[in-house]
């Protein structure tokens, strides 16, 4: 069985007139936390709404454990196993919390099994099973990511697909998302595809990384070489050392490959 859970090569997808994402190809690993780094607009969020067939590619192939999945529709994409926290976590407001975490197993008739996840949600999440009853849309910022990952969960992926889970955050929050997140990954087994501004956070909390400009990667390697890099630690994490100018200097690593 091949060590790699999804797939993306040469996809090309247009965000109304513009394209968005340019021929791009990654590889997301079984059991990992891979990254995309990248500026507003440099079509992050539209990799994910791709793969998780929210958009459709107009080239390039999609694959998950095996089969091609470009333009299916997403709640087949889902029931396959890839559960997509989009950016700004989009409850529903007028549900109780209880009945957000219900819509996550939307797919699924075991009762036994919904159950048991919802007490795993509630482990990770206490404050969520100490609202069950409250509307989601008087939630805070913090507790409103907690219920998107924990409906996420409740879909029981092999892949999650998370979209700026640091938007809007304290930094207290953040440091529990993340936290979250590693613990998932390590426990539950769960791979991610995590995008992110928070450069410094996603790199210290993934494996391997891509940076995207402009709908095109321009580089990939391990988390702690793009950690290391110049160009990296001055465009993406605000670390300008002595001596060094801001020229881009890209060099497209594979080492991990």
């Amino acid at each position: 069985m091949s060590d790699t859970i999804l797939s993306l090569r040469n996809v090309e997808t247009y965000y109304g007139p513009i394209l968005a994402v340019r021929g791009i190809s990654l590889d997301v690993p079984v059991g990992k936390i891979v990254t995309i780094l990248g500026a507003n607009g440099a079509g992050k969020t539209t990799i994910l709404k791709t793969i998780s067939g929210a958009m459709d590619p107009q080239k390039g192939k999609i694959t998950f454990m095996g089969n091609e999945i470009q333009k299916l529709d997403p709640n087949v994409v889902a029931n396959k196993g890839i559960a997509h926290v989009p950016e700004g976590r989009e409850m529903f407001p007028l549900l109780t919390v209880y009945e957000n975490l219900i819509m996550g197993a939307y797919g699924r008739k075991d009762k036994k099994g919904i159950e048991k996840d919802l007490d795993i949600v509630y482990d990770y999440f206490p404050i969520l099973k100490d609202r069950l009853q409250q509307k989601a849309g008087y939630l805070s910022g913090g507790q409103q990511q907690m219920l998107a990952l924990g409906r996420a969960m409740m879909a029981r992926p092999k892949l999650m697909l998370l979209d700026e889970p640091s938007l809007g955050l304290s930094p207290l929050f953040v440091q529990d998302i993340f936290s979250i997140i590693v613990r998932l990954n390590k426990e539950q087994q769960i791979t991610m595809l995590l995008v992110e501004q928070n450069a410094n956070m996603a790199l210290k909390t993934s494996h391997l990384g891509y940076v995207l400009e402009n709908g095109r990667i321009v580089m990939e390697d391990t988390c702690e070489n793009l950690m290391a890099s110049e160009d990296i630690k001055e465009f993406y994490m605000g670390i300008k050392e002595e001596g060094v100018r801001g020229r881009r200097r890209w060099k497209r690593r594979k080492t991990w490959r």
